[in-house]
């Protein structure tokens, strides 16, 4: 999976820059859980554009995490992150260092997502918190993008007229593996979370997710990009 991303990481960071909007009303949703977060660590941190954007127009300041692929990693290291070379089931976090950690978009790429929410468990403070953020398979974004994974592009009959103009890259559609809010919430309290609360965004149809950037709203149930933030305690 990281070898597609290395292929196209330059194409991540063109499709966020060509969906301005998409990208701000995501960028908005994970401040909306960061606030007064302490030391963050990021799961899967791509690029780096969500964490320069953060920190430059939201004043939170993410410096460590992992990406495992090297050629996101390269450039998010340009960008002034500490990033290592990591997989969320084998990353080592130790115990205790962190007070926040963030999976911003990861969820669908991990493969034992639980194991990686045990080891973050491990890897929190006590009230230390989880802010997880993803398509929610239940979403219109989910549906749609594994009707693409389904017919293996987006040049089909059946997508016509329903994507948007510049739909995320097929590449990273056919890598995923969306999972329901519900699944999530599950593994989330069998790693011992509790106090969840959720946000959203994204709201109207995918056609129109472009045209203006949203705030994010409470809850999980009409988003398409859902953050589920939970407690160690």
């Amino acid at each position: 999976m990281s070898s597609k991303f290395n292929k196209y990481a330059s194409d991540y960071d063109a499709w966020f820059l060509e969906n301005e909007n998409v990208l701000y009303s995501e960028v908005k949703l994970v401040a909306h859980f960061l606030e007064n977060a302490g030391d963050i660590f990021s799961v899967g941190c791509g690029s780096g554009l969500f964490e320069t954007i953060l920190e430059k127009e939201f004043n939170i300041s993410i410096k460590n995490g992992i990406e495992p692929s090297e050629g996101m990693a390269d450039i998010a290291r340009k960008r002034g992150l500490n990033v290592d070379i990591s997989t969320a089931e084998e990353m080592e976090l130790g115990k205790e260092n962190y007070d926040t950690i963030l999976f911003n978009g990861t969820p669908s790429y991990i493969s034992d997502l639980q194991k990686a929410f045990n080891k973050s468990y491990d890897a929190l403070r006590p009230d230390g918190k989880i802010v997880v953020i993803d398509v929610p398979k239940e979403s219109s974004y989910g549906v749609l993008y594994n009707l693409a994974k389904a017919l293996g592009t987006w040049e089909h009959p059946l997508l016509e007229g329903v994507h948007p103009r510049n739909p995320y890259p097929i590449e990273f559609v056919k890598a995923a593996n969306w999972r329901t809010t519900a699944e999530k919430v599950d593994m989330l309290k069998k790693s011992n979370f509790n106090n969840l609360q959720f946000a959203q965004t994204l709201t109207k149809h995918p056609l129109n997710s472009n045209l203006v950037a949203e705030e994010p709203i409470n809850g999980f149930d009409c988003g398409d990009y859902v953050a589920i933030c939970a407690i160690k305690n």
